[in-house]
């Protein structure tokens, strides 16, 4: 499965793009502040209807805009699918397949797969449990359904009992009614992780192992509190202390995945080498098992990576690539010549995008050369304009 062309409208800095591209690999070159992040990042959101950066819609409509769109061709070996997503401010997200408009959001992840691995990744390591738990949570919902709707109710039922909490604290019989519809999900969701959990360590230690050629070890551990008691056992024990703090304080949704390396955690004792080698192996190991468990190729999202890897790790990925392991590739580089010179230099055929400056006036028209060369595309109606969101949080794109 790949994505054939995508179309853009006010979408963060990029007014409007019209994007023919390859099935192998595709590269945005540019300057920072640019928009090759946001071209990713569009990518994202036709894969899980959302940005990968910033969770609130409303915000990635160009400033001074009133909507953004955007669309794009999803082809496989039997069909092609066109997607649309599209929000108007003040209005409900529209999210369709072949015109046809999903009743839930949700029914729609997994469809089409992608993985992205950006510098925003060292975040798994530095942040807490719950940006670790939504990575695991949404990798798993990719085949799983079932597992996305019951963590979908888990939660809305969390956060009408932790209300109920703040206001109704010596009820104890209108508690045990949230808690019983919350037990069966809790269970289910817990053994759906540790499932999981089995089956993605073997992948990710291979990768490790193979970037760090056998140098040290690591763990990915899942800790639950349901791996000694069952949800209305920590219900009981934990009463009182949820009635005085006014919040559920224990159970599924404080579940952690502890990343380790020589039995000791990552965050304080791995170099920045290592940490960066357990992010791209954990990276990788999710294409893997989604490649395995939906016998298809997710997308693969490298934003910015070459520039921040050492060369053995660079040269891991693109020997990756060269094999055609790892499907349809977007890379975004600062270089406008690096990675198109170690892609002609390995002759991968790629699609070179090059954006220049963030006025549509002074955009590169891409040249097609001959096939021994590197491809260029010819980008005729992309606009990319400079300007600052309010919710950018500064990052470079």
């Amino acid at each position: 499965m790949y994505l054939s062309n995508l179309s853009l409208l006010n979408f963060k800095n990029i007014s409007q793009a019209d994007l023919e591209l390859s099935n192998r690999v595709n590269c945005f070159l540019g300057d920072n502040g640019q928009g090759k992040t946001n071209l990713l990042d569009a990518i994202y959101h036709l894969s899980y209807t959302k940005s990968f950066f910033n969770s609130i819609d409303s915000q990635n409509v160009m400033f001074d805009e009133s909507l953004y769109v955007i669309q794009g061709a999803v082809k496989n070996e039997q069909e092609e699918y066109k997607l649309y997503c599209g929000l108007k401010k003040g209005e409900k997200k529209i999210f369709k397949k072949n015109k046809k408009i999903y009743k839930k959001l949700a029914d729609h992840i997994g469809f089409f797969p992608v993985v992205m691995i950006t510098p925003y990744d060292i975040n798994l390591i530095l942040e807490g449990s719950e940006t670790r738990r939504r990575f695991f949570d949404a990798l798993i919902a990719q085949f799983d359904k079932n597992y996305l709707f019951e963590l979908l109710q888990y939660n809305k039922l969390l956060k009408q009992r932790n209300a109920f909490l703040k206001t109704n604290t010596s009820s104890v019989d209108l508690l045990e009614v949230y808690d019983e519809q919350m037990i069966e999900k809790a269970q289910s969701i817990h053994e759906s992780r540790k499932k999981f959990i089995d089956e993605f360590i073997p992948i990710f230690n291979k990768f490790y192992q193979d970037i760090s050629s056998n140098k040290e070890g690591v763990d990915l551990d899942y800790q639950s509190a349901l791996h000694e008691n069952t949800m209305k056992e920590l219900f009981i024990q934990n009463r009182a202390k949820d009635q005085l703090v006014g919040h559920t304080s224990s159970g599924i949704h404080r579940d952690d995945f502890l990343f380790s390396i020589n039995s000791n955690p990552l965050k304080k004792f791995g170099s920045q080498g290592q940490q960066k080698t357990y992010l791209i192996a954990l990276k990788l190991a999710k294409f893997e098992y989604i490649k395995l468990k939906k016998n298809v190729n997710p997308v693969l999202l490298l934003d910015d990576i070459f520039d921040k890897l050492d060369d053995h790790r660079v040269g891991y990925i693109l020997n990756l690539i060269e094999k055609n392991n790892l499907g349809q590739t977007f890379i975004t580089d600062t270089s406008k010549e690096k990675i198109p010179q170690i892609l002609a230099n390995l002759n991968i055929e790629s699609n070179l995008i090059r954006i220049e400056n963030g006025n549509d006036s002074k955009l590169n028209k891409m040249k097609k050369r001959n096939e021994n060369e590197k491809k260029l595309v010819k980008v005729s109606n992309m606009k990319i304009k400079q300007y600052k969101l309010p919710c950018c949080q500064n990052k470079s794109v």
